[in-house]
């Protein structure tokens, strides 16, 4: 287990617009989605998403760095505009309980440290057989596919709510000046394209 201490710094990039919009601390309920690693949502008959109120997910990076090489990995090209993308940092409520996929755990279940990195339908069922066998967990603490093996959180609702707090530490558009010289030096360093 990893215990996360109540003043790490979380990062999420979410979208506030388009056709679903989100807010920095609102967990999705449908999936799982075929780009998600650890969603636990089980799945439809047909084996597509469906809306379950019983298994929200969040991801986060602990670096801004980290952030932006996951939810822009599929086109290597940071859009600071479309869908109105956002940067939050903030801190829980409360002690992070995760299950730490980057040490022996997975070995010791049967599974490999692929478990970071391998085929999502793997990874997600192993999130749904994880979830169902610990559900006091908070959510995982795995390695990051895309930036070096950094750290990176996936939370899970119930019970990660009450985690979050009532408002975070930062809250900008993407677009916004302050972030211009950091976000190119982090598309400089993985070699992204920064749009906007």
């Amino acid at each position: 287990m990893v215990a996360v201490h109540r003043a790490t710094r979380l990062v999420r990039i979410f979208t506030a617009g388009g056709s679903h919009p989100q807010r920095w601390n609102s967990f999705r309920y449908t999936g799982p989605l075929p780009h998600a690693r650890f969603d636990p949502h089980p799945l439809t008959a047909d084996g597509q998403p469906m809306e379950d109120h019983a298994h929200g997910v969040l991801y986060f990076g602990l670096s801004v760095r980290t952030s932006v090489a996951e939810v822009y990995q599929a086109t290597s090209t940071v859009d600071r505009s479309t869908r109105r993308p956002h940067l939050v940092v903030f801190r829980p409520k409360r002690t992070l309980r995760l299950l730490d996929l980057a040490g022996l755990w997975p070995t010791r279940a049967g599974a490999s440290q692929e478990i970071n990195s391998g085929a999502k339908e793997f990874t997600q069922a192993w999130a749904r057989t994880i979830r169902a066998a610990y559900p006091e967990l908070d959510g995982l603490w795995y390695r990051s596919s895309m930036d070096a093996g950094d750290p990176a959180i996936c939370l899970w609702d119930p019970p990660g709510r009450n985690a979050m707090p009532d408002a975070p530490d930062v809250l900008l558009p993407l677009e916004h000046p302050g972030l211009d010289l950091p976000l190119s030096r982090i598309c400089e360093e993985l070699n992204y394209i920064m749009l906007g």
